[in-house]
């Protein structure tokens, strides 16, 4: 017997049910988005390796999927150095193209290759899928969607306003109860200064990123295994644990990092987005989350992260501040700010709570059943004018009994059957069963129309 096909691990197939309630998610993300201004843009698939690497930190790196070399690619290899040299180096010889770990450094490579077309401030949404060799896990895919919003060529604070409050509006229309938590990578590199521990910001980060996903202890363990020590790991703890109102942790941490002048400036960053934002008053809760750290290593000022109250699951929203991302592709000083929907992880917290409106459905709202050829052909032209009507129609293939037929509706939740017979065609007229009452009336072209359209 032949094996049953499959898929990578970490990708998903996606039905016609699916597929509706997926759409039903991007056209939510598509219309805020574009509510507030901001215009679609799209990118390769695949990017060159010089592109991508180097950008996402070492684990980052680790985890771009890399694309082999047409032809022989180890044509530039000798046998020498296929033995002596690392995976990694043998990966960067063989792989000139790597798949997308994210939209946003794809982003600025456009950004510097098109900036004379651009006019700043510049304010994209991009919504395509992304790749990533993870361990695939409950919320973790290999294949997924990101929805991005990004703003470049102004370093107002307003942005980030903005970007919060498309937040907090997509989410309220999707009724998922939310917690969209802020910090910014400025308080944090003050922490490490007063910590003692100024040249291990990035560690410090990558570590206390992770402690909703591992905890405390083993987020210490971290912090001991890249060079800190049991002091500035001491003065560490009251920050990571600390609580109280957005009001009351703002007051701590300025009184704390009196003496860094980095660390102010972001606890005033924060302040200005904060008091903002409760004048435009969000629905959900905003909250001032000072472990929250983004482990890419690009971000430079607020930074931003959103987590499901009701459903276990990791961040489904996250971004922040980037002051010179497109340095590194030869622009320099060209600051931005973006945000990006984890469209699967909100396709799972959607369907664990079923909150899909029920007008989320694809398919027929009508079908035609076969009683013949001649029942057909004229069903056909009556489906052109349904359809030229907006009434989204199918006409029965096969003129094969009338229970299948039937049963064909039911299993697509076709809302209303035609039936057309001699008599129907001789009257000009049509009998409309209602599926869901079970009710039968016989109509007039015009009439069905209007019927199954209201």
């Amino acid at each position: 017997m032949a094996q049953r096909p499959s898929i990578p691990k970490g990708t998903r197939d996606f039905g016609a049910v699916e597929m509706a309630r997926r759409n039903y998610i991007f056209h939510t993300i598509r219309e805020v988005y574009e509510l507030y201004g901001f215009r679609q843009i799209e990118t390769p698939a695949m990017e060159n390796l010089s592109t991508l690497m180097g950008k996402y930190g070492e684990e980052g790196d680790k985890l771009l999927f890399k694309i082999l070399n047409s032809g022989d690619f180890r044509a530039k290899t000798s046998a020498d150095d296929y033995a002596a040299k690392s995976p990694a180096a043998l990966a960067s010889a063989f792989c000139e193209k790597g798949l997308r770990y994210d939209l946003t450094v794809p982003f600025a490579r456009f950004v510097v290759q098109h900036r004379d077309e651009l006019q700043m401030p510049f304010k994209r949404y991009q919504i395509q899928p992304v790749w990533r060799a993870d361990r695939p896990q409950k919320g973790r895919y290999r294949e997924f969607y990101q929805c991005d919003a990004d703003i470049v060529g102004s370093d107002s604070l307003l942005n980030e306003v903005e970007l919060m409050q498309i937040v907090d509006e997509v989410f309220s229309r999707f009724g998922i109860r939310v917690a969209i938590k802020i910090n910014n990578r400025k308080i944090l590199s003050g922490i490490a200064e007063l910590i003692g521990a100024a040249d291990k910001i990035t560690d410090i980060t990558v570590a206390i990123d992770k402690l909703d996903k591992i905890g405390l202890d083993k987020v210490n363990e971290e912090l001991r295994a890249v060079g800190l020590t049991d002091e500035a790991i001491d003065k560490l703890q009251p920050i990571i644990s600390l609580s109280g109102t957005n009001a009351e942790k703002l007051a701590v941490m300025r009184n704390a990092l009196s003496a860094s002048d980095k660390g102010m400036k972001g606890l005033d960053e924060v302040d200005f987005v904060m008091r903002h934002l409760e004048a435009a008053h969000l629905t959900n809760t905003l909250e001032l989350d000072l472990t929250l750290a983004r482990g890419l290593n690009y971000y430079t000022g607020c930074i931003f992260e959103v987590k499901a109250l009701d459903v276990e699951i990791g961040s489904i929203t996250g971004g922040g501040r980037y002051d010179n991302l497109t340095g590194i592709f030869g622009l320099p000083g060209l600051s931005g700010v973006g945000i990006s929907f984890g469209a699967d992880r909100i396709y799972d917290v959607l369907n664990r709570l079923d909150l899909y409106p029920p007008t989320t459905r694809q398919g027929a709202r009508l079908l035609f059943l076969n009683f013949g050829a001649a029942e057909a052909a004229h069903c056909l032209s009556l489906a052109v004018a349904t359809r030229r009507a907006g009434i989204a129609t199918e006409v029965y293939p096969d003129a094969v009994k009338m229970k299948k037929q039937m049963a064909y509706a039911n299993a697509h939740a076709v809302p209303y059957v035609a039936l057309v017979g001699e008599t129907e065609m001789a009257e000009q007229r049509i009998s409309l069963k209602n599926m869901a009452t079970g009710e039968q009336t016989s109509l007039s072209l015009d009439e069905l129309i209007a019927t199954v359209k209201h």
